[in-house]
């Protein structure tokens, strides 16, 4: 027999009685921690603190302890040199080119590459990069991702940031997809569904495909230009905020507040951490190792001397890139190879600056415009299956307006400056 609303009502009030204690509360420690890290006088620094603490384990773990104390020795020192004496052909074969080293002019002569940056083949280049590299940078990031998600840090950081973030069209949950995306692009992207309306999923979208490297290429990065990361990452923060402050008020649509449940701080469960890690590092990898050694293959093969394609391209683009951007034709292969994979692409820049054919600040720039160019094929592939085609044309079409103004502007200032 259905019961009234006062049988209803009765029914809550001698159940609540049953199983509600009532009790005098008492303010813990974890309950002040967790007050201090969402008001933004004592929220912020706690906030900078965490971001340092996070790049500072980023760059010990992933750079110095990995890739430049165990595996840049074991592939230039041990990998490299084997696979050159073993591997049949020799420099000049366009297979062992591809496979192994494309080698480099000196004096007029071609000689061999001393390491794996500037290889280029798909067995030297495209491993380092993934196993080398890329492998440990996904780990450490990921790594402290989960720990600060299954801590319940995310939340509070999303309102900290939720004024911010209101100025180009989004609230501080936008702050989850944006450091998903610096670990891969792919999950960053996928993270937008959580977004209201479809002006800040296209706001988003369009500003991580163009302002947010993935985790893969900061490790390059971290890598090859470690002095510059400050500076890199300012650029593209500023470019964040003001290409977004800009698109907030072209693109119709609404932004609603944030409405967020702000979760108590919990010890993290070591099983969630694991099984969280495995799962975002492994499919990294299904994405990442294919599309590496694929923009090996392409990029190798529009190298070689028998087909000319690079060196075709670098005549056609070269001038363009020079007086638009400031930076020299050879970066046309790397932004060719940034198409498959931004990662890829800052290694190749690796073996021009080896060479000496660029300034410090054309490197700056150089990789400045492999984050912002164009997305990688694997986000590009996601970007359509997530946008309607309108959104998706719109979206292309800002990334190139946005590519070519923020490039020249960089330029303008390195010749304000006197370094360009």
């Amino acid at each position: 027999m259905p019961l009234s609303v006062d049988e209803r009502w009765d029914l809550i009030d001698r159940i609540s009685k049953q199983t509600v204690e009532f009790g005098a509360y008492k303010h813990t420690l974890k309950d002040a921690i967790a007050e201090l890290t969402v008001k933004p006088l004592t929220g912020l620094p706690v906030a900078i603190a965490v971001i340092y603490g996070f790049w500072s384990f980023f760059c010990d773990f992933a750079g110095t302890l990995f890739t430049d104390g165990f595996m840049v020795k074991l592939f230039d020192e041990h990998w490299l040199p084997w696979l050159q004496s073993v591997f049949p052909g020799g420099l000049g074969n366009p297979f062992y080119a591809l496979m192994v080293d494309a080698g480099h002019i000196e004096n007029g002569v071609l000689v061999a590459s001393d390491n794996c940056f500037e290889a280029f083949g798909v067995l030297t280049s495209g491993l380092f990069v993934v196993f080398g590299v890329v492998l440990w940078a996904i780990l450490a990031f990921y790594l402290m991702f989960a720990l600060l998600e299954d801590i319940g840090y995310l939340p509070r950081l999303a309102v900290l940031v939720d004024t911010v973030l209101h100025k180009i069209g989004l609230h501080g949950y936008a702050i989850v997809p944006t450091f998903l995306a610096l670990g891969c692009n792919i999950p960053g992207v996928t993270a937008t569904r959580t977004l209201e309306t479809r002006k800040q999923r296209f706001l988003m979208i369009t500003l991580l495909s163009v302002f947010v490297p993935c985790g893969a290429q900061i490790g390059i990065m971290q890598d090859l230009v470690p002095e510059m990361m400050g500076w890199i990452f300012l650029t593209l923060a500023i470019g964040y905020l003001g290409f977004g402050f800009i698109l907030n008020k072209i693109v119709p649509g609404k932004s609603p507040e944030i409405i967020m449940d702000v979760p108590p701080y919990r010890m993290p469960v070591m099983k969630n951490i694991v099984s969280k890690l495995w799962i975002r590092t492994s499919k990294f990898l299904l994405v990442a190792v294919p599309f590496v050694l694929l923009g090996c293959v392409i990029v190798g093969i529009m190298y070689l001397p028998q087909v000319g394609a690079m060196d075709w391209l670098a005549t056609v683009l070269g001038p363009f890139l020079m007086s638009w951007f400031g930076v020299p034709g050879e970066t046309v292969s790397p932004l060719i190879a940034g198409f498959l994979r931004k990662d890829l692409a800052v290694g190749m820049l690796g073996g021009l600056m080896e060479q000496g054919i660029m300034t410090t600040f054309q490197v700056f720039t150089s990789v400045v415009l492999l984050c912002i160019y164009f997305p990688c094929l694997a986000t590009f592939a996601l970007m359509i299956k997530e946008e309607k085609w309108k959104e998706f044309i719109g979206s292309i079409a800002s990334l190139v307006v946005m590519v070519l103004v923020y490039g020249g502007l960089i330029h303008v200032v390195g010749i304000m400056l006197g370094v360009a």
